[in-house]
């Protein structure tokens, strides 16, 4: 089946349309690029000269002293309750320990056992003191006043997914306003024009 010559030259004329539609295409998508990497880095300025020290200022105004609060609560927590149970159970352990080894010693050399819970209670008392003394001198050396961290804040992490969720925002509108009809599509392949 052979074509007319009027259809013939009515295709090389579409075609030529649609090469012309095609560049026209191309071009406006690497606008469209440049346009959404100045919208990033703008956006990125804007993060960083307006958001970031907006929340960072109200980290530190709001939360920072309840967390600054609850950090001191859990440590005097820690050092006034839990370190002297914890010295007081070493203490009595370190009591029943050597009463163990006093007792071995007397039956090895072939003395009679007997418990004094005086002294036993005594010893339990000295060692459960000297065993609270050591684990706070312990913690108060490890408790000396920590640096501030330079990493990023919670406000900072903040600041950045909202940067990001704005950049999406932006690349979303504009893909939006380039795709505004389903026919007028960009292929894969840039080097290669639709047939007709």
């Amino acid at each position: 089946m052979s074509l007319s010559r009027k259809r013939k030259k009515e295709l090389r004329r579409l075609q030529d349309q649609a090469n012309k539609l095609w560049e026209s295409q191309q071009v406006l998508v690497g606008e469209a690029a440049t346009v959404a990497r100045e919208a990033g880095r703008q956006l990125g300025n804007y993060n960083r000269e307006h958001i970031t020290p907006t929340v960072q200022a109200n980290y530190e105004k709001y939360a920072a002293p309840y967390v600054d609060k609850s950090v001191k609560t859990a440590q005097q927590v820690f050092n006034d309750k839990l370190v002297p149970a914890a010295g007081a159970v070493v203490g009595s352990a370190m009591s029943v320990w050597d009463a163990a080894n006093d007792t071995r010693s007397k039956l090895a050399a072939g003395r009679g056992v007997s418990v004094d819970l005086d002294a036993l209670s005594k010893a339990a008392q000295k060692n459960s003191k000297k065993a609270t003394k050591k684990l706070q001198a312990q913690l108060a050396a490890a408790s000396q006043p920590v640096q501030k961290k330079s990493g990023m804040s919670a406000g900072g992490v903040i600041a950045l997914l909202l940067g990001i969720a704005a950049a999406v925002g932006v690349v979303y509108a504009a893909w939006q306003t380039l795709r505004a009809d389903d026919e007028l599509w960009v292929a894969d392949d840039p080097l290669r024009t639709p047939d007709a």
